[in-house]
Formats: structure tokens, C-alpha cells, sequence
């Protein structure tokens, strides 16, 4: 138990996923937290995501395990096909890997909205309109500036304000990252009446500049309907003229590759129905300066392709209230933040790095290689319990060291056995 002489000061900047898990994490060591939003109401931004067994875990040591799960829907399989030859170019399933491990797939808001309420249950400060512009003071007592021109110290500063983090611009000028040329349209569609599989994300490929997708994510509450995930692959420099072109011929094209989404595409009446998400790659060599700690996107940001992203996020909250656990020093604290986070965000960044061109890129010769060399060799074993577990995010025992035991999945599916939950709905 944490006492009053180790409890610290920790500002918050952000109040996205990691921000809110970070609060909760160190609130509950007895630390001494306020968060601070730049927006007016902190808001979730973006459509679906599947909560690997890393991310489920975490959301278990915070008791928010069965909030989560009655919202979510469960994925046992990751498909993806050949638009042209309907050849299964990607099959991936949980089931490969040990102790029947599931993905959850949610829409953000559902998440967003679990930590928003354990944060207000817990009465963790939020103040809104906190745009921070700078920070000094970064190896003693890091004292924040806002851009209304107020400011504040801490014993210890949080960075979660995501990619385009002002702090790490300000810090780690370095440290810029690369934007990568493919984004993505994203939009949350009513399930009612489409023929979807049941608990796989599903997409289509036309080499590596074309993926569509579809992923069943669940309700934003119990009672609310269920929602769908679609996703079309886009190159952000040409998303301009896309719209120029019209939508019905952009729906065409859709079709063209897939073409029972119809019923999905008539509920998309105009481009504000979707986002473009764009996406750009960085992993800071050292998450922290001083005493100002970079945690999520702020601190490792690159494609989706592997699902990690709000999985890492929650990692990090976790391993950095692990860190002061372990070290009343704050320095020593940071230190073994970075060395329980280090392994993991190295291994799967730089597993990202070497997929996403074979998804998302203009290179035929990639997707040649997907279609040929990585289909086949995917199912020689042991390469599906790898692919499990990079898929899961538990490849490189991401859990070590952080006090959380990974879920005990047969329990938690029977407790929380609603019929999206269920298995017993086969796919095709």
C-alpha cells in the first residue's frame, strides 16, 4: 500500500485512452493525479479496435474486465482474401496460441467511455481547455505552461496527448517520425441486416493499394444495437481527389472488389460519414526526459496493420504505475518504466514496419510475396501459434514484470457469455 511519503503529484496531459488508464492505474497506488484536456469535453476519436489479450488484461487489474466485455464482440480470426481470386491470403486465429485467448472488438467510444466513467467514479480531477504549450524544469520538478497562459508543477509529468504530441516536438525535436502514405476511411455502420462473419475482422485485398475490411465491434451500452467497423485503405495525398470524384464512384469501386457490402455502402450518404485516419511511425529510443514520461501514441505511433495501439497504450499505464511501485525514486521509477516497456514496443514496431508494406503500399512485387510465399508458409507449423501470438500482442511476455496476470479467458467468456461472446456461431 502506498504510503502518504512515496504518494507523488502526477499531472496527466490528455485524456484520451492512455491518459484515463494512466489516471486510474496511479490514482489507485495512491498517487495524487489531475488530468488536463485541451478540448472543452474530453471525446474518443475514431471508429472500431480489437482489445488483444495484452490490452484485456490490463483492463482486468483495473476491475473493468466485465464492463468491457459485455460492450464488445469476440474475435476468434483474422481473414483476409484476394478480391480478384477470393484465395484466402491471411488466415490467423486465437485458437493457434495457448489458453483460448479472444480479441474484443469495440467501437473507441465504448472504451473511451469505461475509463471516462471509472475515472469520475473514482473522482479523479479533469480540466478542460488545459492545452499545454511547453514545460520546464523537466529534470526536477516539471512545471507545466498552458496556452491560456497558466501553469502548474508536479512531482511527475504524463505525455498522452498522442501523435502529434506538442511535448515531444518541444523535447525530442529528434524525434519527428515518419508520416506514412496510406491512411484510412473509417466509418461505424448499423450491423442490422448484413451478412457478416461473426467473430473475424475480414478483409479484401487487391495487391498492397487496396484493403477493405469489415469488423463486427459491439454496442456503446447494453442496450444500444450492434455496430460494424468498415475500413478502405487510402492514401492520404490522394484522399482530396477521391471526394473530388464523387462518392457513388467511389462506392463503384467498392463494390467492384466487394460486392456484398452494398447494404453497408447505402448507409454512407455522404464523406462526413467517415474519417480519414492517417498514421505515421515513430518509437522514441528513451519514452521519458527526466521526469516528463511519454506514454501511447506520444511515445510509439505507427500503422494499425497489427491492432497494438490502444493495447500498448494500456500496457503503458500499467508498467509506469509498476515503475513507481517498484522505485520511491522518481529517476529509478522512469528508468523501469522504460526497461518494462522497452522489449515489447521494439518487437512489435518493428514488426510493423515490415507488414504494413505488404498491406498497405504500391508495391506489387509485397503483395506478390502475401499472396504466394507468406499464405503458404503461414500454415507450415509452428508459424500459427507465432501468428497467434503476434496477433495477441503476448509474443515477447509483454505482462513480465508489471503485477498483472493475464486473463483466465474460458472463466471470463462464461461469465460474461452473451450470444457475441459466444462460440457457438461458426464463421465461414
Amino acid at each position: 500500500m502506498m504510503t502518504a511519503t512515496n504518494s507523488k503529484t502526477i499531472a496527466i496531459c490528455g485524456a484520451g485512452i492512455a491518459g484515463l488508464a494512466a489516471a486510474l492505474f496511479l490514482h489507485r497506488a495512491g498517487h495524487r493525479v489531475t488530468i488536463y484536456e485541451r478540448f472543452d469535453a474530453p471525446a474518443p476519436i475514431g471508429s472500431g479496435l480489437i482489445l488483444q489479450p495484452t490490452g484485456l488484461s490490463a483492463l482486468a487489474a483495473l476491475g473493468l474486465i466485465g464492463n468491457i466485455l459485455r460492450l464488445g464482440h469476440r474475435i476468434d480470426r483474422l481473414r483476409g482474401t484476394d478480391a480478384a481470386s477470393g484465395r484466402t491470403v491471411l488466415d490467423v486465429r486465437y485458437a493457434a496460441g495457448p489458453k483460448r485467448r479472444f480479441g474484443l472488438a469495440v467501437q473507441r467510444a465504448a472504451l473511451f467511455t469505461v475509463l471516462h466513467d471509472a475515472v469520475r467514479a473514482a473522482g479523479i480531477e479533469i480540466r478542460p481547455l488545459s492545452a499545454v504549450s511547453g514545460v520546464v524544469d523537466v529534470t526536477g520538478r516539471p512545471k507545466l505552461a498552458f496556452d491560456n497562459g497558466g501553469a502548474t508543477g508536479c512531482d511527475l509529468l504524463v505525455d498522452a496527448t498522442g501523435t502529434r504530441s506538442p511535448l515531444v516536438t518541444s523535447l525530442l525535436p529528434q524525434a519527428g517520425g515518419r508520416e506514412l502514405a496510406y491512411g484510412a476511411f473509417w466509418a461505424t455502420l448499423d450491423a442490422e441486416g448484413f451478412d457478416f462473419e461473426r467473430h473475424s475482422l475480414v478483409q479484401r485485398y487487391d495487391h498492397a493499394e487496396v484493403m477493405v475490411g469489415v469488423l463486427p465491434v459491439g454496442r456503446l451500452d447494453t442496450a444500444a444495437p450492434e455496430k460494424l467497423a468498415f475500413f478502405w485503405s487510402q492514401k492520404t495525398g490522394e484522399a482530396d481527389a477521391l471526394r473530388a470524384a464523387g462518392l457513388e464512384a467511389w462506392k463503384a469501386e467498392v463494390r467492384g472488389h466487394w460486392p456484398e457490402l452494398s447494404p453497408l455502402l447505402r448507409q454512407i450518404d455522404d464523406w462526413d460519414a467517415m474519417v480519414l485516419a492517417r498514421y505515421r511511425h515513430r518509437t522514441l529510443a528513451r519514452p521519458a526526459v527526466g521526469r516528463v514520461v511519454f506514454i501511447g501514441d506520444a511515445a510509439h505511433s505507427t500503422s494499425p496493420q497489427l491492432g497494438q495501439g490502444a493495447n500498448m497504450a494500456l500496457l503503458d499505464a500499467a508498467a509506469l504505475a509498476a515503475g513507481l511501485a517498484i522505485h520511491a525514486d522518481l529517476d529509478a521509477a522512469t528508468s523501469a518504466y522504460c526497461r518494462l516497456r522497452r522489449r515489447h514496443i521494439w518487437l512489435f514496431q518493428a514488426l510493423s514496419r515490415v507488414f504494413t508494406p505488404f498491406y498497405q503500399s504500391d508495391s506489387h512485387l509485397l503483395s506478390t510475396v502475401r499472396d504466394q510465399l507468406v499464405a503458404t508458409v503461414a500454415n507450415m507449423p509452428p508459424m500459427p501459434r507465432v501468428l497467434a501470438a503476434i496477433v495477441s500482442g503476448m509474443l515477447g511476455d509483454p505482462l513480465a514484470g508489471m503485477e498483472i496476470a493475464e486473463c483466465d479467458w474460458e472463466d471470463e467468456a462464461e461469465t460474461f457469455g452473451a450470444v457475441r461472446l459466444a462460440s457457438g456461431s461458426p464463421d465461414r
